[in-house]
């Protein structure tokens, strides 16, 4: 029996026992993930001195994602996700025990940086629609559906906060090898948590249809649906242009700011800090209605803040500029991620998140690859400017098209109930999404 925490408020999904296991063992989890991406950031520009390489590093962890997340998601929707999650955690553990072993006795390069980046790649392929298809099933009432991928959010970004302030003490003190080392033992608080959790077995579901026939299907409602694919051609145009900003921000840190690691973590954690703000912004939210309208303020805030954030000349203009960009790009991302979730069918929710995936991990690696073949011609800062613009006209094209889109998401939050409840705490109809 779920706890009564519904007086929580802004933490309402933490009622749910499930929840609750998943919440604590992932943000554990996920500050030693953030330890180790501060750490490889680091290490391969220490060994390269080069922002092509950081792009290339990025490029190949992604790449897979882009290419694997279709089919990934049939296989998510025919079979146990609990269980897929428990698999691609164990293995996620053991690439950050590779990486550890490597950098500690002195033989890692970036060759090696570079392969087990891809079988990171690889790896997440399969976890992130898993896990992003799994939370609906840790929710019981889905009234706290939107609360449960806010509160996603709000742990993201709280261990964005604190891993990269710890990654960069570390890497001062005894290097990169214990920062991996960190991350791989942080792997046993997930997997702990998800084993715990009372999970009804999944069946795996009768293979009437081909796995190329089911991807056909997800395809078809993912393109045929506006705004399903708006949502996605948005995102997928914010990630693609706009976070590249975290591959470069190593050399922001030491060429434009003439810092060091510890430089780099403050950076990290202002943009942090802002997402968290951005992420409980939208756990305190009682409805998914008036989402549409927030993205389009996120998108316009996060590109004009990368605008700013480019032309930024010292650490603490930079510092200022920076949680408006974390705070941007995160209500962007987890509204459409609320959005897609409440107007997707139970059956096809692995692929359509499998498409989230791509378009948000799937795209990142053409814009991390792009993003260091510009930087190093241009620099830095002009690659940053240049995808703020993109985003801002990202944020007008969603704009103009919300008033459609209202019209196509309508039938289903009335069918569901959704506007109906509203209005009877209101006593008016407000505008959705």
């Amino acid at each position: 029996m779920a706890a009564d925490t519904k007086g929580l408020g802004i933490g309402r999904a933490l009622r749910h026992r499930n929840y609750r296991l998943f919440f604590s063992g992932q943000s554990v989890s996920l500050i030693g993930t953030w330890i180790t991406r501060i750490a490889t950031s680091w290490l391969v520009y220490r060994l390269t001195n080069s922002a092509l390489l950081l792009g290339l590093v990025g490029f190949c962890g992604q790449l897979p994602t882009l290419l694997l997340a279709p089919f990934a998601g049939v296989v998510i929707d025919r079979w146990d996700r609990h269980r897929i999650l428990v698999w691609t955690q164990a293995l996620s553990a053991l690439q950050s025990l590779a990486l550890a072993l490597l950098a500690l006795t002195n033989v890692i390069t970036v060759e090696w940086i570079l392969a087990l980046q891809v079988l990171q790649g690889l790896i997440n392929a399969f976890d992130t629609p898993a896990r992003q298809a799994f939370v609906v099933q840790m929710i019981e009432d889905r009234a706290d559906l939107p609360n449960a991928i806010a509160l996603n959010s709000t742990m993201v970004n709280g261990s964005r906060i604190i891993g990269p302030s710890i990654g960069g003490v570390i890497i001062a003190l005894v290097g990169e090898g214990w920062c991996f080392m960190i991350d791989a033992i942080s792997y046993v608080a997930v997997i702990a948590s998800l084993l715990a959790m009372r999970v009804q077995p999944t069946e795996p579901r009768p293979l009437r249809e081909s796995m190329l026939e089911d991807l056909r299907v997800g395809y078809r409602f993912v393109t045929g649906f506006p705004p399903v694919r708006t949502a996605l051609l948005l995102l997928a145009l914010v990630s693609a242009m706009g976070m590249p900003y975290t591959v470069l921000m190593p050399v922001i840190a030491a060429k434009v700011l003439h810092g060091g690691p510890h430089t780099l973590g403050f950076l990290m954690t202002a943009s942090g800090l802002g997402a968290v703000a951005g992420a409980l912004y939208l756990a305190s939210r009682g409805s998914v209605l008036g989402l549409g309208r927030v993205m389009v303020l996120a998108t316009l805030a996060f590109g004009t803040g990368l605008i700013g954030f480019g032309l930024a000349r010292s650490l603490w203009v930079a510092l200022i500029i920076l949680p408006i960009v974390g705070a941007g790009f995160m209500v962007e991302l987890a509204s459409t991620n609320t959005i897609l979730q409440t107007i997707t069918k139970e059956h096809l929710r692995g692929r359509v998140m499998a498409f989230y995936t791509m378009a948000f991990f799937g795209t990142a690696p053409f814009g991390s690859l792009l993003s260091g073949v510009v930087a190093d011609r241009i620099g830095a800062p002009a690659t940053i400017v240049i995808g703020g613009v993109a985003c801002l006209a990202g944020g007008i094209w969603l704009a103009l098209r919300l008033p459609m889109l209202r019209e196509h998401v309508r039938p289903i939050y009335t069918e569901m109930g959704i506007i109906a409840a509203v209005q009877a705490d209101s006593g008016e109809l407000p505008g959705v999404p």
